[in-house]
């Protein structure tokens, strides 16, 4: 309470409503009460005090105590006392100056300098652009990391320290996209463990869905990949589950029914340990295991390329994943995304002649193509992070894709092309950019869309 209040007649602690501030309420115009703090003057000071001089103050009153004066502060342990400043000349001050504008000057240098900045004013205007200048230098940035920086940082590491046991380049996309969907899921509460997922893919021309949790997704994971867990001697994550078929999405709905209760974040410990298990097994292997083949009940993939697909489908459903609990997912990096590609454009051919057989996509030409021949050929062009070209042969899985023998081109972006490939883009939403043959243009589209799986 400030002494002037006392001047203005509130020396019982009461506020300008007459309300009760510690004491018993008064009205304004009552006098002191027995045992009341004395009226202090304007100036501070006691009026009348016997054997006082008007003229000196006397000591602020204690809330605590009433009449009796605060003691002197002692020091608290808890507060940082303030520098005393260096005696340093003007010379060795303004040498100071952007170090203070950088907060690296010790206490007692940056006292002395902000002691000198309220003496001279060019030494003030100085620090004063230095400091904007540091404001420059520290601009706000983004709390998502680009995708690209682990590539990035470990390149550089690599290249001052190979590893001794080397991830095999063809295993180099799934090591990336487990540890991107890792590092996004570790900071997941419940809620967002429990949040609703709708799985997309494409089956028979037709878009089919499923619902489930982010857990639930990760335990599909789980089981898919444990197809390449076992075929490299681990072990089956589906442990004494049995399914009806060793395909991805009979395996996932066995172990989708052998939870007592819905899955939750326990699921990601399992997870993570397999992938990290698959990433060491093909290291030690030296990358000479590439060539063993993963069965996928109806199909079969060699090693290399099945980690591939692991890595695809480990990316597309991080971006589901990222939609459910609405947060930014970039694609792979342009390395990876391109292998992803390649791998979907090597599998059209097979996919287009097993449509063909089921009498889904237009017939061949009469015309036979020998195996390794030239055939009618369609160029996919892929644009953006992960492009290229590749020529798809169109009436035989082992005919050689031809410039001479093309018939259409489709133009698509490279994560637009993969999302079609996911079944999370219909073959008529497609942004494809498309010449020649209609037919053989939808045929590859309806191809590349049936390549999704749940």
């Amino acid at each position: 309470m400030s002494d002037d209040r006392f001047a203005a007649g509130h020396g019982d602690g009461c506020g300008e409503d007459g309300g009760h501030h510690g004491g018993s309420a008064r009205g304004r115009d009552s006098g002191p009460g027995p045992g009341a703090p004395p009226a202090y003057g304007a100036d501070g000071t006691l009026p009348g005090a016997p054997g006082a001089d008007p003229r000196v103050p006397l000591p602020r009153p204690s809330a605590e105590d009433g009449t009796s004066p605060l003691p002197a502060p002692a020091g608290d342990p808890g507060v940082v006392p303030r520098a005393e400043p260096a005696v340093l000349d003007h010379r060795v001050l303004t040498s100071l100056l952007g170090a203070w504008a950088l907060a690296a000057c010790a206490p007692e240098e940056a006292a002395a300098v902000e002691e000198h900045l309220g003496e001279c004013g060019s030494c003030a205007d100085e620090a004063l652009r230095l400091r904007e200048a540091v404001g420059l230098l520290q601009r706000p940035e983004s709390l998502d990391l680009d995708p690209g920086l682990r590539t990035r940082v470990l390149d550089s590491c690599l290249e001052r320290r190979p590893p001794r046991i080397p991830v095999p380049d063809w295993a180099a996309a799934y090591d990336a996209e487990t540890a991107r969907l890792d590092a996004l899921l570790q900071d997941f509460g419940d809620a967002e463990w429990h949040a609703p997922v709708r799985l997309r893919w494409y089956r028979a021309d037709e878009a089919a869905t499923r619902r489930t949790t982010v857990a639930g997704v990760i335990a599909h994971l789980l089981t898919v990949d444990g197809m390449v867990a076992v075929a490299l001697g681990l072990d089956d994550p589906l442990g004494e589950v049995t399914a009806e078929r060793d395909t991805p999405a009979s395996r996932t709905e066995a172990y989708w029914r052998a939870a007592h209760v819905p899955h939750t974040r326990a699921v990601r410990a399992p997870w993570r340990e397999q992938t990290h298990n698959l990433v060491r097994t093909v290291s030690f292997t030296g990358g000479r295991t590439g060539g063993l083949p993963v069965p996928y009940g109806d199909f079969e993939l060699p090693l290399h390329d099945a980690m591939l697909d692991r890595a695809f489908e480990c990316w597309v459903h991080a971006e589901d994943i990222a939609e459910a609990v609405d947060y930014p997912y970039e694609p792979p990096s342009g390395r990876h995304l391109h292998r992803m590609v390649d791998l979907a454009a090597r599998m059209l051919p097979s996919v287009l002649e097993a449509r063909r057989r089921s009498g889904l996509a237009a017939p061949a030409e009469r015309r036979l193509v020998a195996a390794g021949e030239p055939g009618r050929s369609l160029r996919l062009e892929i644009e953006g992070s992960g492009g290229g070209e590749w020529l798809i042969p169109l009436d035989s899985p082992a005919a050689k894709g031809s410039a001479e023998h093309e018939v259409a081109h489709v133009a698509l972006d490279g994560a637009e092309f993969c999302r079609l490939a996911a079944g999370h883009v219909t073959p008529q939403e497609a942004a494809a950019g498309q010449v020649g043959d209609r037919e053989a243009i939808r045929d590859v589209l309806y191809a590349a869309a049936s390549l999704s799986r749940m």
